[in-house]
């Protein structure tokens, strides 16, 4: 459903999620105002991102939290889908608070995804006494994903772990690992746009939920529902409160 205000937006990182956000965006009426791409961009065009009704933020871990502490000094709305900076999003958020501002953060905006989070966590839930059963990851990227595993992979191993009390932490599959931590298996294959799979193994059976994305449009078109949604709004959301999940 098309809103009625068409918002001029800024993109941060002109990748090819930027390119992508951007097409769709102009397909929804709204306007690109401003392309941040390098550091030369943010002095240049500065007074275009100020004019902005929010800026939508998917760039690399290093250089996420000052793209989105410079929006907020300009007091634009910052939607971001950068992954990889999770140690960082503490302080944003109180920065975030103390300044007033808006941010929209996640580690994945496809409405599947989102939908497949609260699967994982009901399932999580329900085997949480079961020993028997023993939880992995395994999460497939592009190549030119630079994190992994993928944020998608944390939030879904996040959410087991604090379901269960005999896994402690996650680590890579790839590494010997303690009974305590739960393991993430990462590949990274030319043109596989994203897929995951929870999986619970026991002596008797395995069971598996799986979410695979077909296309990268699904995660820019949340991007943008995303922007229009904290348009006005003021402080830190994620896709559950936009979902109302």
């Amino acid at each position: 459903m098309m809103m009625e205000k068409r918002l001029n937006i800024a993109l941060i990182g002109y990748g090819k999620m930027g390119k992508t956000i951007e097409k769709l965006a102009l397909a929804r009426q709204h306007k690109i105002k401003a392309v941040i791409d390098s550091e030369s961009d943010w002095k240049s065009r500065k007074e275009q991102l100020a004019a902005c009704d929010v800026a939508i933020e998917f760039t690399t871990p290093a250089a996420a939290p000052a793209n989105i502490s410079r929006c907020f000094d300009l007091d634009v709305p910052v939607v971001t889908g950068t992954t990889g900076w999770l140690n960082e999003l503490p302080a944003i958020v109180n920065l975030c608070r103390q300044k007033k501002r808006c941010l929209f953060h996640a580690s994945n905006f496809s409405i599947g995804v989102n939908l497949f989070f609260e699967l994982n966590l009901r399932l999580a839930t329900m085997l949480a006494d079961m020993k028997g059963y023993s939880p992995r990851i395994v999460e497939s990227h592009h190549t030119q994903k630079l994190d992994a595993p993928s944020g998608t992979a944390i939030t879904l191993a996040n959410d087991i772990i604090a379901a269960r009390k005999d896994k402690k932490k996650w680590g890579n599959a790839d590494q010997q690992l303690p009974e305590e931590m739960l393991p993430i298996k990462s590949y990274r294959i030319d043109n596989v746009t994203g897929t995951h799979v929870v999986a619970y193994d026991s002596v008797l059976d395995s069971i598996e939920i799986k979410h695979t994305a077909h296309d990268r449009s699904g995660f820019a078109e949340g991007a943008i529902l995303a922007a229009e949604w904290v348009h006005n709004k003021q402080g830190v959301f994620t896709m559950r409160e936009m979902l109302n999940i």
